[in-house]
């Protein structure tokens, strides 16, 4: 394994850890794809953990600009996959500290925990499992803008862009391997629905 994984290496990482599988699946939203991604799954080892954190912790530090305020640097995650990976970063590179956002329900909108709240001026890294949507993180970025703080990138492990995704300008972006999934948002354009191919409803 390379200080930095290789996109070949955090691919076969994933895949040896069941958080990459190949099939027929449906995402909650009616979206149909042939690949399923559960970062969570890979990260339930501390070893693997560590060698993805530390990996994304190396591609930050290689920004100068990062580097130079990483004692005043806070890691934000809209929770709860991604935290791992925040925890991971933050002791890497050795930043000031972590904190998420969250809903207590799907049809709230996020919010910061009790007692914890960006301050104006304040450096933040975005940090998350993954990319795939980007509705969490277009979201916290929002939340971060309107409290003042200085957004200054955005890491995750894997970047799974899908026909809908969001993009955030040109922010920084850093991640360690870029899946190129096919996704289908009708059932019925579907060429696996199309071929058969049994069809597994999954989560997220």
């Amino acid at each position: 394994m390379h200080l930095i994984p290789t996109q070949e290496e955090v691919v076969a990482l994933l895949r040896d850890t069941g958080a990459l599988r190949d099939g027929h699946f449906e995402y909650p939203k009616g979206m149909h794809s042939n690949e399923y991604l559960q970062v969570p799954l890979a990260l339930r080892r501390y070893q693997n953990q560590r060698v993805l954190s530390v990996g994304l912790s190396r591609l930050l530090r290689a920004n100068s600009e990062i580097r130079a305020i990483i004692p005043e640097l806070s890691i934000v995650v809209p929770a709860t996959a991604g935290l791992p990976v925040a925890y991971g970063v933050c002791e890497a590179i050795r930043a000031r500290q972590v904190y998420w956002a969250e809903r207590e329900r799907d049809d709230q909108p996020m919010r910061f925990r009790q007692f914890v709240e960006p301050q104006p001026g304040e450096p933040v890294l975005l940090v998350d499992d993954i990319l795939r949507s980007g509705n969490k993180l277009t979201a916290l970025k929002a939340m971060l803008d309107a409290a003042g703080a200085k957004v200054v990138g955005l890491a995750v492990i894997i970047y799974q862009p899908t026909p809908d995704t969001l993009h955030f300008g040109s922010l920084p972006f850093y991640y360690l391997a870029k899946l190129e999934a096919s996704y289908y948002v009708h059932g019925a354009a579907c060429e696996l629905c199309k071929r058969g191919e049994p069809l597994e409803r999954v989560w997220v």
